[in-house]
């Protein structure tokens, strides 16, 4: 008995290949159209986008800088990286997961309901990731967390058992380490 044939091109997946994350940096013009070109980049090939962050970065020089995380074996992350530097209005493309001199930090809000010993280890626990409590009541915390997306996924994990309510992240943001300009 023969396979039966993949219903379309996405389903063409290198399953033996193994998928990385990757954060790409995007200084783009600040005009309208552009984040549309860029997601729509995404949307006609299938790929994902699992974080995206957008903002001006400069308004006398009209730039805005988009931050986005995707998943992907290395061949089409390089794909990814290649088509994004053709989108117009798109001026530079930088892989920061590539980059040494690379941070990626993310800001959350962690609503937690809890009383009695749970309410204490949540204090605990916020103490040691260095979370600072942004709202209280006699039932709940709402927690701030910055950091790498890792650390911020460690903390939720710790958090679901006693009481984690609610959850609300930035998205990545990115820049490169020293005194030289990055995009």
């Amino acid at each position: 008995m023969t396979d039966p044939q993949p219903a379309s091109a996405y389903d063409l997946a290198h399953t033996d290949e193994v998928e990385n994350l990757a954060t790409f940096a995007l200084l783009v013009d600040n005009e309208a159209g552009v984040l549309h070109r860029v997601v729509g980049l995404f949307a006609a090939r299938g790929y994902n986008i699992e974080s995206l962050t957008v903002a001006e970065t400069d308004r006398r020089a009209h730039t805005s800088r988009i931050t986005i995380v995707t998943r992907g074996a290395p061949h089409v992350l390089d794909q990814i990286e290649a088509q994004l530097s053709k989108v117009i209005s798109v001026r530079q493309v930088h892989d920061v997961t590539r980059d040494p001199r690379g941070i990626e930090r993310e800001l959350a809000l962690v609503k937690v309901r809890g009383t009695g010993a749970d309410r204490v280890e949540a204090l605990r626990v916020s103490d040691i990731f260095r979370a600072k409590v942004v709202d209280t009541t006699s039932e709940s915390f709402v927690f701030e967390i910055t950091g790498a997306p890792a650390k911020i996924d460690s903390f939720v994990d710790l958090m679901r058992p006693l009481g984690l309510v609610e959850l609300s992240r930035t998205g990545v943001l990115s820049i490169e380490r020293g005194a030289e300009e990055g995009i």
